[in-house]
């Protein structure tokens, strides 16, 4: 017998059988329960970004939010997943969708900031979706990305009424200051403004 553990202390024994003693259905849900409370998008998957990635506020009251920014991450979505994850790189957006399947993930509130745009005035003001795929690579735009994606822009529009059209609804190329490109040239804007339009 193995006597390098400690034996369990009889209160723990004791707290042990209690719990068994007590019906499943009373116990508070873990899984979808603290997932729905966590997204601010029924179909997203709570992914969190690390704290050190974002700015806890409290939007729209400290904000307003009138903008959504599309970008393409560069990476793939689990690599992207990761980077938001890591408090060393100091990055993250709201939202990634995933190329395959449209999956969306959701890695901040919105009610906080996310450090995504490049510029501390957009970042206050905007909610930021992440798209898997490369700007040179439109074969990453698939149909269901589009079409998820155009869901959730036109959901964040309705809750914060921002009107569905070019003007606020932005690539992260058009935001002041940036050095960035995405989503690019080959991301078909007409077809996205128009699927948030009848989303």
């Amino acid at each position: 017998m193995d006597r390098s553990r400690p034996l369990p202390s009889r209160r723990r024994i004791l707290k042990g059988a209690a719990l068994t003693a007590v019906p499943y259905a009373l116990l508070p849900g873990t899984r979808a329960g603290a997932q729905t409370q966590a997204v601010d998008y029924p179909s997203a998957e709570w992914q969190p970004a690390s704290t050190a990635t974002f700015t806890a506020s409290t939007r729209p009251s400290a904000y307003s939010v009138d903008r959504v920014i599309v970008h393409v991450t560069q990476e793939t979505y689990a690599t992207t997943l990761s980077i938001f994850q890591n408090p060393q790189k100091q990055v993250s957006a709201h939202y990634v969708v995933r190329s395959a399947d449209g999956h969306v993930a959701q890695c901040v509130r919105e009610a906080d900031i996310a450090w995504h745009a490049g510029n501390w005035s957009y970042n206050t003001r905007s909610i930021g979706i992440e798209h898997e795929g490369w700007v040179d690579q439109p074969a990453y735009f698939t149909d269901a990305l589009y079409e998820q994606s155009a869901k959730l822009t036109a959901a964040i529009c309705d809750r914060y009424g921002i009107p569905k059209d070019r003007t606020h609804i932005l690539g992260h190329a058009q935001v002041p200051g940036t050095d960035h490109t995405d989503p690019g040239p080959n991301w078909d804007w007409v077809r996205y403004i128009r699927l948030v339009n009848l989303a």
